[in-house]
């Protein structure tokens, strides 16, 4: 079992930035790639982006590309989302998410799931 935790939500207005991170324990040597998902209220999830464990491989939603980065630390077991110039559009709840297949080009369905945390964009 892998366990993820996310940190780092919050309220922000628009044009800001916000920074999410996402440990992975337990049996975290297992996963091979690690994203995010976000849901907002009365609407269903959504892919954010996904990358590699070894962090050469990278893929975002057209929603947030070009605003946002996704960023690994191996050694720390820690994914990153740098989120730049927020828009109302982007509140919602963000979720970690981890799998232990590598990715191969095909729709990413993870296995693992973290609580998510909450962000927030005022306008």
């Amino acid at each position: 079992q892998v366990h993820l935790v996310e940190s780092g939500g919050g309220l922000v207005q628009a044009g800001g930035s916000l920074s999410l991170s996402c440990l992975a324990s337990g049996r975290a040597w297992g996963v091979l790639s690690m994203g995010w998902f976000r849901q907002a209220h009365g609407k269903e999830r959504e892919f954010v982006a996904v990358i590699a464990r070894s962090g050469q491989t990278t893929d975002y939603a057209d929603a947030v590309k070009g605003r946002s980065t996704i960023s690994i630390d191996d050694g720390k077991s820690t994914v990153y989302l740098q989120m730049n110039n927020l828009k109302p559009e982007d509140t919602a709840v963000y979720y970690c998410a981890a799998h232990p297949r590598p990715l191969d080009g095909s729709r990413w369905d993870p296995e693992y799931w973290g609580q998510g945390t909450q962000v927030t964009v005022s306008s």
